[in-house]
């Protein structure tokens, strides 16, 4: 979910400067969600997707954890998208009075100090199915991605340790974050529509950085020697 031109249509995001949310660096004040209550993710084909819109299971299905998803560096709070009212487009959103107060400490205890809020769907992004693939583009950013999903559903793919795709089935209710640096793609479900809030750490900057010309970004180094090589120095 990142494009240039979302700022004043749909999607995308990206945060300027943001340290990585690793527990080597930020402690955090609310509970991340219990293990039962983490989004369903599994192990992808490795051959090309051709729908990228489908699940994308193998057979039989290959269920990737909780404690794999952590090792990868991503974080996740559960929350209720229904208790509260959002636009459907605010670029940026001013929260005011009637939001969360848990969104609110997460965003105060981790930094994040701005936020918007788009919606992905043939009837409000133009250039829809465009947008969507270029979505799916293998990439990384220079900093963390924050997305609170409101509506809809859709997939966020993320390679392990071992460069598979693990696909993760994101819902309302689901704030999930993905450390700077780790090679990821999103794309929308059969639904065609997700309703997310971007948050960010200062001002947002938008630029993906596409595989392979990022395996030399300093973004990238970063998050292998803080995740990848890591376990191989436990593994020695």
């Amino acid at each position: 979910m990142n494009d240039d031109n979302t700022s004043s249509a749909q999607e995308g995001g990206d945060v300027a400067a943001a340290p990585p949310p690793s527990k080597k660096i930020k402690s955090d004040e609310v509970d991340q969600a219990p293990d039962s209550e983490w989004p369903e993710a599994w192990l992808m084909p490795n051959d090309e997707c051709v729908d990228q819109k489908a699940p994308n299971k193998l057979e039989p299905n290959v269920p990737v954890t909780v404690e794999e998803l952590k090792a990868l560096g991503i974080c996740y709070w559960k929350l209720d998208a229904t208790a509260y009212t959002y636009p459907a487009l605010a670029v940026p959103w001013d929260p005011k009075d009637s939001v969360d107060p848990v969104l609110s400490k997460i965003r105060d205890d981790r930094g994040y100090s701005y936020a918007d809020i788009i919606t992905v769907h043939p009837d409000t992004l133009p250039e829809y199915e465009t947008k969507v693939k270029s979505f799916f583009e293998e990439h990384i950013h220079d900093a963390e991605e924050i997305r609170f999903i409101l509506g809809g559903s859709g997939y966020f793919d993320v390679r392990n340790k071992k460069d598979e795709w693990v696909r993760i089935h994101v819902k309302a209710g689901d704030l999930m974050t993905l450390p700077e640096g780790i090679y990821h793609r999103f794309s929308v479900d059969d639904t065609d529509m997700i309703h997310a809030m971007r948050l960010f750490v200062g001002q947002p900057v938008w630029t993906p950085f596409n595989r392979p010309s990022a395996d030399v970004h300093e973004s990238r180094k970063k998050y292998i020697e803080e995740y990848l090589e890591e376990e191989k120095k436990v593994e020695d």
